[in-house]
């Protein structure tokens, strides 16, 4: 059996956008029948919020859809994490610069943005300082990436790309 392809989302504090779409790729991830070759966990590059549940306004706008991020607890990335993952998926520009910047030397995980990798433009605005519109809002642009995400995996046209160094 192949060991199964470990994603992790990153944003600044791990309580808005990587939480949010720490559930909707776990939820997509479910429909597409790849629970088994798929894990999915969520980090921030600051650890201020470290334990706490993501914000309230995430766990209403995922709630509105079906998904369920009340169980999860914010956590600060760690130097392992670049060797338990496969791909860090940033969820804009500074997250990937503070990501890569963290990263120890060889570390083995691919660093990129969630966007990109999966298959559409843009970065995953910060919603903390908006209200529930901008939550709602970056739902719907982190679940489209995990459905693009899920159908590329099913379809066998998404991997990590091997690291030069």
């Amino acid at each position: 059996m192949t060991e199964p392809l470990r994603l992790l989302v990153v944003c600044l504090g791990n309580i808005c956008r990587s939480p949010m779409a720490e559930g909707a790729l776990r939820a997509r991830i479910e429909e597409a029948g790849l629970s088994a070759s798929v894990r999915i966990d969520s980090a921030g590059t600051g650890g201020w919020h470290a334990g706490e549940p993501p914000d309230p306004r995430a766990i209403a706008a995922a709630r509105r859809h079906g998904v369920d991020l009340s169980g999860l607890r914010a956590r600060k990335l760690q130097a392992r994490d670049f060797e338990r993952f496969d791909a860090l998926l940033c969820a804009d520009h500074a997250n990937l610069r503070d990501v890569r910047a963290m990263g120890p030397a060889g570390g083995r995980a691919e660093v990129a943005l969630l966007m990109e990798w999966a298959g559409q433009a843009g970065v995953v605005p910060d919603p903390y300082g908006g209200g529930e519109a901008d939550f709602e809002r970056v739902w719907r642009q982190v679940d489209g990436a995990a459905q693009a995400i899920a159908a590329r995996l099913r379809a066998g046209t998404a991997s990590v790309r091997a690291r030069t160094g």
